[in-house]
């Protein structure tokens, strides 16, 4: 996972928008680094707190703690342990602090977001009754809404800020249907797949083979291999290469990065071994590739 951050300039159409975002951004913090969250030096004085004296934020803030353990408190919730698969919600005003253990790190996702259709809706205590903390568990689709939001961060074409908090509310309103009507219970065999498919999609831009993230897992590779092939019908090499092969084809659309880098990005240990697997797949280099897709757009622009 590449870390990323953004802090937002808010001009006034966000705030007549009545939805915007301030900060955006994932980390994983290495066991090594926990003893020292958080590195206030890569945040703004607004947002930087120690674990000593909290923080109060003046706008919403969500978390999303995909792995790893720690601790959060808030000034009406008591220290309690956070699991990968939990998310904390912060409100403007609300006193609180957190934290990953030493002994394990954690990887954390946020969006903070501030206007008048938050505080709407949070006003009819759609989220209250749950508490600041909700269990989601490993959430694919939030996960793909996260990184979509990052996309769209990096892309930064005209009117940016108002996809940014429609991706927003689709996150939120998953979040919502995780607190009100709690996880959906899947078979074990359903719950082991869709576990990989989270952290495959999270390792994406990492060198990992399937094996060490089957490790995670409490189960052994080739009995994982046989339910994964039985629920989506690929293998899951197949699929964790697929997975690669769509986010290289998205970098690829929508940004300027040359072809190296576009397989660092997607995880490839060498570029030449890229294009031999994308031209496998879609019977063209990623260099054609590119100047294919710049022509069709050419061609709609007239």
């Amino acid at each position: 996972m590449k870390n990323f951050r953004k802090y937002f300039t808010v001009t006034s159409l966000e705030e007549k928008w009545g939805l915007y975002l301030t900060t955006t951004g994932c980390n994983r913090i290495e066991p090594a680094d926990a003893k020292t969250y958080p590195a206030t030096r890569e945040h703004p004085s607004s947002h930087a707190f120690t674990w000593k004296t909290g923080r109060t934020l003046k706008e919403y803030q969500l978390v999303y703690i995909t792995s790893g353990t720690g601790v959060f408190e808030s000034a009406n919730r008591p220290p309690q342990p956070v699991y990968g698969g939990t998310c904390f919600l912060l409100y403007p005003g609300m006193w609180h602090r957190y934290k990953p253990h030493e002994n394990s790190g954690w990887t954390e996702y946020w969006i903070g977001f501030k206007g008048y259709y938050p505080d709407n809706f949070m006003k009819q205590d759609f989220f209250r009754n749950s508490g600041p903390v909700i269990e989601l568990g490993a959430d694919e689709e939030i996960l793909i809404l996260f990184h979509k939001l990052f996309d769209t961060v990096e892309e930064g074409q005209l009117g940016y800020p108002q996809v940014l908090s429609s991706i927003l509310l689709e996150i939120m309103a998953r979040i919502h249907s995780h607190s009100y009507y709690g996880q959906q219970h899947n078979d074990q065999e359903e719950s082991l797949v869709l576990k990989a498919k989270f952290l495959m999609r999270e390792a994406i831009e990492e060198s990992t083979h399937i094996e060490d993230i089957v490790k995670e897992l409490p189960v052994s590779y080739s009995k994982f291999r046989k339910m994964f092939k039985q629920v989506t019908g690929e293998s899951p090499n197949q699929y964790y290469l697929n997975l690669r092969l769509k986010k290289a084809r998205h970098l690829l659309d929508s940004t300027h990065l040359p072809v190296n880098e576009v397989a660092y990005q997607t995880g490839f240990e060498s570029v030449f071994y890229f294009s031999r697997l994308f031209k496998k797949k879609h019977a063209i280099s990623p260099k054609a590739y590119r100047e294919q897709e710049k022509g069709k757009g050419a061609k709609e622009a007239r």
